[in-house]
């Protein structure tokens, strides 16, 4: 590994697994290590011949590729790609085929040329798809073999498209897809109807055959299957666990990806730490989870029984320590979280309903405190609205058009454009813009309606609709200079004292990563420019609660809040029931929101701590990406 990363190896593992402390930090250094291989074979007058996946994952690495290209001079002329699979049944220029990713994500913006360029035709008939297969192995061949691989890892461990229990000896071929697959794609399909069944995908073996693999991985969703492939035995239920057969490959992730490998989570059981407050505090929390005890019931026998003894010598003894993270904990408990002198707020919320679910207890006790809380909708929310709801509301608006002689013709125009475009969506296709508008609409009135629920005012509202969103589908453009002056404008507008950003590395569609980017980059911008940057708190959204050692400030929940926040998430009615893109959570919003909050209290009660009902937790943002 280069040594200008920050990248920490993981003990125990195989294949070996480093830690980096961004998503943009792994992107770096992927897109810096094929760089060199580029231009190696460059000099030497020699193809490069990289085997390349699509998804969130490599996006960065892409855009870095891209980076160097333009700016740096880097020559693609001499390389040769051969993409992991595609969808079968998908036309290249189908707004969810591979070949089209590809095109706009990366093809379009370097040299590589067209003839150079390999990835799997899903238009093949079915009585040619196995001589498709069988020419796309020997191109591989021919181009003298993979020098290095990029993989994602699917939930289930697919790599590429082969599936659980996929033969360690498959070559390029038709595979059918996993459920959990075709449901994580749901999103791109616009429902998992549409998803496709099968897919072209390389092989097993073909893959073990690159000379070098970089498997990568981002987000706490990924975690499970993560200390599955690289410290349980290789097996044909977890594909991508094969890999440790393999000579040369190594395992790239960020610290929310590596959050269940013991080597990392619980570094002290494996050798000698440097203990700072931080690996004190989640050492002994972990020990009060494996003892069933409170902080201040652990004992010296506790730490000696559960490999904690190098803590006990170096800030024994246990009362001591334990004191210690107590008091860290309990100083974590605050009620009024801006304090108590009036400040002016802002919230931003990536989705329209983001701001109620993740800290729409925390916005009632500001509103309270006397605070003047803003909250900015950063993107409509416009793909996540049913077709059914989108046809109700237009035909509402054209009967009251008529029942108040509005501009009755113009109204039954749009109503028609409305219907017609409902009608006429293709499966998988994105909405005609009368609809995407009609879609954002519902989404703007409920997230108005879930504000005020909570005490905001509507004057405080603000719908910024970063261009950054405005796709249409579920894949986004990256942050652009017009998404960073919009939110600048309205930070230099508002003044705001305190600021609430998402900081979930959870989200399975990445806007809250992106949103969380493009403020980032504004007050970064602020900084430079010499303007103070206020207090930076981050939440996390529907999907996943901070750990206990990371939570900086929790912030105490009555049943009566509960109850308001629950009627504020139960304003957003296009969501509620059943959502367009759940996730794979089964359960509401609404109720992942409560379980979320009554267990951040339990957990908080069990370690010795006050009791409370629920709790809201945050951490402080300490002035570098996620």
């Amino acid at each position: 590994m280069a040594s200008r990363t920050s990248a920490r190896l993981v003990p125990e593992t195989h294949p070996p697994c480093y830690v980096f402390d961004t998503p943009a930090e792994i992107a770096r250094h992927v897109a810096t290590l094929l760089a060199s291989i580029i231009r190696e074979r460059n000099a030497l007058g020699r193809n490069a011949v990289l085997g390349l996946p699509t998804g969130s994952t490599p996006v960065g690495v892409y855009r870095e590729l891209i980076r160097m290209h333009q700016e740096d001079g880097l020559d693609l002329s001499r390389v040769i790609t051969f993409n992991l699979d595609e969808y079968y049944g998908i036309e290249p220029t189908q707004a969810q085929s591979y070949h089209r990713w590809m095109r706009e994500h990366f093809f379009s913006h370097v040299n590589i040329p067209a003839q150079n360029i390999h990835i799997p035709d899903g238009t093949v008939p079915p009585e040619k798809v196995a001589e498709h297969c069988r020419r796309y192995e020997e191109m591989i061949r021919e181009a003298g073999g993979l020098d290095v691989l990029l993989l994602g890892i699917g939930r289930n461990g697919h790599v590429g498209f082969n599936e659980p229990f996929s033969s360690p000896n498959s070559r390029t071929r038709l595979a059918t897809l996993d459920p959990l697959t075709r449901r994580d794609a749901a999103s791109d399909f616009f429902g998992e109807e549409n998803v496709p069944t099968q897919a072209i995908t390389m092989g097993l073996a073909t893959i073990f055959e690159a000379r070098k693999v970089l498997l990568m991985a981002l987000g706490e969703h990924k975690a499970k299957i993560v200390r599955e492939t690289v410290e349980r035995p290789a097996t044909d239920r977890v594909p991508a666990s094969m890999l440790q057969r393999h000579p040369d490959v190594v395992v790239l992730l960020d610290s929310a990806a590596a959050s269940e490998l013991s080597g990392w989570a619980t570094p002290w059981l494996t050798g000698t730490v440097a203990w700072d407050d931080a690996l004190i505090k989640r050492a002994v929390i972990w020990l009060c989870e494996q003892t069933g005890k409170a902080l201040l019931k652990l004992d010296d026998d506790d730490f000696r029984n559960h490999s904690l003894h190098q803590l006990l010598r170096r800030r024994g003894p246990a009362q001591k320590v334990a004191h210690d993270v107590f008091q860290w904990m309990l100083d974590t408990i605050e009620y009024h979280p801006a304090g108590r002198e009036p400040k002016r707020i802002i919230c931003f919320s990536p989705h329209p309903d983001d701001d109620v679910i993740s800290m729409g207890g925390t916005l009632i006790r500001l509103v309270q405190d006397g605070h003047e809380a803003h909250v900015a909708y950063m993107t409509s929310g416009n793909i996540a609205v049913f077709d059914h709801d989108a046809r109700r509301i237009a035909d509402l608006a054209t009967e009251y058009n008529r029942l108040f002689g509005i501009d009755e013709e113009k109204s039954r125009e749009v109503e028609r454009l409305v219907n017609e475009g409902l009608t006429n969506k293709q499966p998988g296709k994105p909405d005609v813009e009368q609809v995407r508008t009609i879609k954002g609409l519902i989404r703007w009135s409920e997230a108005k309606a879930g504000a005020m629920k909570v005490g905001c005012r509507e004057e405080h509202l603000h719908f910024l609709d970063l261009p950054f969103y405005r796709t249409g589908t579920v894949a986004k453009k990256p942050v652009g200079e017009e998404d960073v002056a919009i939110i600048r404008e309205l930070i230099e507008r508002v003044k705001p004292q305190q600021i609430y950003v998402a900081g979930d590395l959870s989200d399975p569609h990445g806007t809250h990563r992106v949103c969380a980017e493009a403020i980032f980059q504004t007050l970064w911008a602020l900084e430079r420019d010499g303007a103070s940057v206020p207090e930076v708190l981050l939440y996390r959204g529907a999907w996943q609660e901070y750990e206990l050692h990371e939570i900086e400030i929790a912030v105490p929940l009555s049943p009566g809040d509960l109850q308001l926040k629950r009627m504020a998430i139960f304003m957003h009615e296009s969501q509620k029931d059943e959502a367009l893109f759940p996730g794979s959570d089964p359960r509401e919003f609404w109720e992942r929101a409560e379980d979320r909050n009554k267990g951040t209290a339990d957990r908080y009660n069990q370690i010795g701590l006050p009791e409370y009902f629920a709790m809201e937790a945050f951490v402080r943002w300490k002035g570098k990406p996620i």
